[in-house]
């Protein structure tokens, strides 16, 4: 489960049209997002409030396996819409397989001008955390420079560290550190730019993403065309002398990306580089267009007219294909992950070391669980939405009542047009590998709270079978 404050940084980058995803430090997302989630030890209680759209509080509290807390304070320079627990979409707190769309060109805000002069500002947040009873503080400053410019600032000051450093060494250190990074983003390209003062370390990432980059929608043809494939292919019927196409393989765009970093202080390097390939969400061959079209022309003049249209199936499964190399450490890692069903995701990951020849193979899986199918539509409102919101409220009952409210003696929805991510409760994570470590996860909502549940065990030990075990409990709200 996301922290609420990673929540209110990926709203804030949502909001100002800043693509992170398009990161070569994120280029393994997909399938970290099912190998190496993170099992809460302990019991953990999170509580935020958002009073207006520009300031957020954050209160939160481990009370085993030792009692500590932290207090965090987030402001934005635009209006951010974070809802609530209760009413936040599960997949948008959760990191998940997810394909990612065509990496597209940032769009900077609008330009505002009064008076003959430019008035409007950059876009900016700030987030700060003291954590309780240590004395750390984190900060991050992140803002636009430039439609294709951002830059951040993270700090980070731990005075207990830093007097642990005195007594070992004699000289202040490791407990203070601040690091800059410089992200330039065209689409096509994304380069980032750090360096880290503790240290003394200088870095910079590139990542490159081959094919054409989209372009910003419009009028809304890309989802019209997205929604029904064969409506962009015009129909035509089949030569005599024309031969049947053969569609073959994953269709879908590569990205190839590497970092060099050097410390001066520590006078050591290093060197890395990757590549993913990624399957379109809209990657159909012509001919299945074809057909699907001219299959939904000949249903739709069959069918009655309260029937469902048909949904277009595509040819591929959502694929994601990584592989990372260092060449001074010697590791070299390859990753496989795809959505085999509509709420099954597998993905297996290899992980090989050419200088010590050391492996480990893991393999993981994430299963999204639903509402009952057999459940009562009276609970879903007009817009698709569970009617749970408010059907427990005297407004949400007098509203069913009222004979004036139009939808009383509306036909009841069809359950294939309730929204599927309206349904959604939760999702079971699994992961298992050669190092004889199993872990398993449940994050989901229950009424108002977000919750994360999760269990890691060695199944090798008879002594101590169980290694950790968590429970984590979150609530916000806004307004």
């Amino acid at each position: 489960m996301y922290p609420f404050a990673s929540y209110v940084l990926r709203s804030y980058y949502r909001s100002t049209g800043w693509n992170e995803d398009n990161l070569y430090a994120n280029l393994t997302r997909t399938s970290n997002a099912i190998l190496d989630f993170t099992v809460p030890r302990g019991l953990h209680f999170s509580i935020s409030k958002s009073p207006n759209p520009l300031f957020k509080t954050s209160y939160s509290m481990n009370a085993l396996p030792s009692l500590n807390g932290s207090i965090g304070y987030i402001f934005t320079s635009c209006d951010l819409d974070v809802k609530n627990s209760r009413d936040v979409r599960v997949k948008d707190m959760i990191d998940r397989f997810k394909v990612y769309d065509q990496p597209r060109r940032p769009e900077g805000k609008e330009e505002e001008w009064f008076a003959g002069e430019r008035v409007d500002t950059r876009d900016y947040l700030l987030y700060g955390r003291i954590y309780i009873p240590t004395g750390r503080l984190d900060a991050l400053y992140s803002t636009r420079i430039s439609p294709t410019v951002q830059g951040m600032v993270a700090a980070i000051s731990d005075p207990r560290t830093s007097l642990q450093a005195e007594r070992s060494r004699g000289t202040p250190g490791s407990g203070n550190n601040i690091m800059l990074s410089l992200q330039h983003d065209t689409g096509k390209w994304c380069t980032e730019y750090t360096w880290s003062a503790e240290d003394g370390m200088w870095g910079v990432r590139s990542l490159y993403n081959f094919g054409k980059v989209s372009t910003p929608n419009v009028d809304g043809s890309d989802d019209s065309v997205r929604s029904n494939p064969g409506a962009g292919v015009k129909s035509r019927s089949k030569r005599v002398d024309e031969e049947e196409a053969m569609e073959g393989g994953l269709k879908g765009r590569v990205s190839a990306g590497a970092e060099f970093y050097i410390s001066a202080k520590e006078k050591s390097a290093g060197v890395s580089a990757g590549i993913r390939f990624t399957t379109l969400p809209d990657a159909t061959p012509p001919s299945a267009q074809l057909s699907s079209s001219s299959s939904s022309t000949s249903s739709s003049s069959t069918s009655s007219p309260t029937s469902s249209s048909s949904v277009p199936t595509y040819s591929q499964p959502p694929t994601t294909i990584t592989a990372l190399f260092n060449p001074m450490l010697g590791h070299i890692s390859g990753a496989y992950a795809a959505r085999v069903s509509r709420d099954l995701s597998l993905c297996s990951r290899f992980d090989f070391n050419v200088y010590s020849y050391e492996s480990e193979w893991t393999m993981g899986a994430e299963w999204w669980t639903r509402r009952s199918k057999t459940k009562d539509l009276s609970h879903f409102s007009e817009d698709g939405e569970d009617g749970d919101g408010d059907g427990g409220s005297v407004r949400g009952r007098s509203a069913r009542l009222d004979p004036s409210n139009p939808t009383l003696f509306a036909s009841p929805p069809n359950p294939s047009d309730v929204n599927r991510d309206d349904e959604i409760l939760g999702v079971v994570k699994a992961r298992a590998s050669t190092t004889t470590d199993v872990s398993l996860m449940w994050e989901g909502r229950i009424r108002n709270l977000l919750i994360s549940l999760g269990v890691v065990s060695n199944l090798s030990s008879r002594a101590k079978p169980i290694k950790a075990i968590g429970l984590e409990l979150s609530y916000f709200s806004s307004g």
